[in-house]
């Protein structure tokens, strides 16, 4: 995701303050329904938690176990269930801090009221130089085609307006912004992007993948003040959410600088697994390899993320056949196969972990024929990612078992893509997508995220929509291809233990078990026994990091 221009916002609108609870010798969480995966892999119930002082489990407590008899805090929970803090093994830290802070357009229905939305955050920004945002899907205003800048001149003329699409693949820009980078007829497509054109090749307004920095470029950098303002708002969203810890997918410099100062200042609540937004961000974040796990194990740079396409909302996600709505496309491959190898190599020889966005058929088949090709090369537990993994050719399933590839998946993007991916590909083209439990046969190991800001971060949803394949309307019955379901304890060890696992984290956080760190989310129902849909509206009371209570409802 890209980040945001200058807010004209103060430091001192920043709440860091969490709501915590000392940990400085022990404490004893007691008198809790808790539910966990404990270390065999199974479902099973405690009643408390010793906790050291910093943060790590002493004991996981059943209800006969004696009690520490003098804890420097008791806490007792009065019945309460508590599960294991919620790891979203994608998404985009930054993004949505700046998200909370900007234009959202992700609830609009139409095109009408978006330039009414627009219209009004303008006129009630009046100092803001941009008007910067997100959350625009041509899909969900049945437009049939993309906005264009005059369309957006109708909102704000005089004052340069850039607004990322939903899946952060496409931006769209008004005249005066367009004008402001130079962009003109003669502008030429770059390379992995493209340049969406009326029928005298003049520039509509609209920029896929690549061609967005065309415009980005001339949009202020984010000041210091306005990173930190973001990074506390993500934490508030994610925390509120039962979020205890996340890989960063596409950290820049100045993000990590950002979590950097968080952690310095004890104001870095969540755990943050980074991903540097391309190899030279990994060399500068990380020198000479991954950097270790720092601030009690809140912060640590993996490894690196890299782009192979777009999105299928945008059509720039790469197949190996036309687009079913768009005969002359196949989408938008952004590196070559010899810029990909070399990437993924000079990532490997400093035992970086690789990531790797594949979204359509044809990028999918290629990073696993990449990671095939290296693993000849590179021995050893290397953890291959291939994040989104969604459409594939069902040909090449199976070799997601190999290597030790891990499918980072998404599961709402199934949801909120299902009518569209139809009409993308083509009902006979469609056995390959969103294939979870494929991919969990064939042997990959299932990482479970949200892309937020894309889709909302909330786990809860994106459990439900895991094991019932169904939308918050109920549609289709029966879920979307049933049998790429996932069970409820594979859907829940991908957005804890496994999530941890594929970034780096197990033995440190991830399972409430002797050992690893004390995170935990109160919750106001047992997840264990009931049905997706009750899942789905789960309400998160409080959220605990490392023994300490970072998260209450209503404070």
């Amino acid at each position: 995701m890209k980040l945001f221009s200058k807010l004209g916002v103060s430091l001192a609108a920043i709440c860091a303050a969490s709501v915590s609870v000392p940990a400085s010798a022990d404490v004893l969480i007691d008198n809790v329904q808790g539910i966990r995966i404990d270390e065999d892999g199974d479902i099973d119930r405690f009643t408390g938690l010793w906790v050291d002082d910093d943060g790590t489990i002493i004991e996981v407590l059943d209800k006969g176990d004696d009690r520490p008899e003098r804890p420097t805090y008791l806490s007792d929970m009065k019945g309460q269930i508590i599960v294991p803090g919620m790891i979203d093994a994608h998404l985009h830290v930054m993004g949505i801090g700046f998200g909370a802070l900007t234009l959202d357009l992700s609830q609009t229905g139409s095109l009408e009221e978006a330039l009414a939305l627009i219209e009004q955050f303008a006129r009630e920004n009046p100092g803001r130089p941009w008007i910067l945002g997100r959350g625009w899907n041509q899909e969900e205003w049945d437009l049939g085609r993309f906005p264009t800048a005059q369309e957006l001149d109708r909102a704000v003329a005089g004052r340069p307006v850039l607004l990322e699409r939903v899946d952060g693949h496409a931006s769209w820009a008004n005249t005066t912004a367009l004008e402001m980078a130079g962009i003109t007829a003669e502008t030429e497509d770059p390379a992995g992007g493209r340049i969406e054109r009326d029928a005298s090749g003049a520039p509509t307004g609209v920029f896929v993948d690549a061609a967005a920095e065309l415009v980005q470029k001339v949009v202020p950098e984010p000041r210091g003040v306005d990173l930190d303002l973001a990074l506390q708002e993500a934490q508030k969203t994610l925390l509120s959410q039962g979020i205890t810890a996340a890989a960063d997918m596409g950290t820049t410099m100045a993000d990590w600088q950002t979590y950097r100062r968080a952690g310095d200042t004890g104001q870095l609540r969540i755990r943050i697994m980074s991903y540097a937004a391309g190899i030279e961000a990994m060399e500068a974040i990380g020198g000479t390899g991954p950097t270790p796990w720092l601030y009690d194990d809140r912060l640590r740079l993996n490894g690196v993320k890299l782009y192979l396409d777009g999105a299928l909302g945008s059509r720039g996600a790469w197949l190996k056949q036309p687009y079913s709505d768009d005969p002359e496309n196949t989408g938008l491959p952004l590196l070559t196969d010899a810029q990909l190898r070399n990437m993924m190599s000079r990532a490997a020889l400093e035992n970086y972990q690789v990531a790797v966005h594949a979204i359509g058929d044809a990028a999918n088949a290629e990073a696993l024929s990449a990671i095939e090709e290296l693993s000849e090369s590179y021995k050893g537990d290397r953890r291959w990612r291939i994040e989104h993994a969604q459409i594939i050719d069902p040909a090449d399933i199976e070799r997601f078992g190999e290597y030790g590839i891990i499918a980072s998946v998404q599961p709402v993007h199934q949801t909120s893509d299902r009518l569209m991916a139809a009409a993308r590909l083509g009902q006979n083209r469609l056995a390959g997508a969103y294939a979870w439990s494929s991919l969990e046969d064939a042997g990959a190991r299932l990482a479970l995220g949200s892309d937020a800001p894309v889709e909302s971060a909330n786990p809860f949803v994106g459990l439900a929509v895991a094991m019932s394949r169904i939308d918050g309307d109920g549609l289709p019955p029966g879920g979307w291809m049933p049998a790429e379901r996932l069970s409820r304890l594979e859907a829940w060890q991908g957005f804890t233990s496994d999530a941890a696992y594929a970034g780096m984290a197990e033995g440190r956080f991830g399972r409430l078990v002797e050992g690893e760190r004390a995170d935990f989310v109160v919750i106001d129902r047992d997840i264990s026994r009931i049905s997706p849909e009750a899942i789905r509206d789960t309400e998160v009371l409080e959220t605990w990091v490392g023994g300490t209570r970072a998260y209450r409802k209503g404070d």
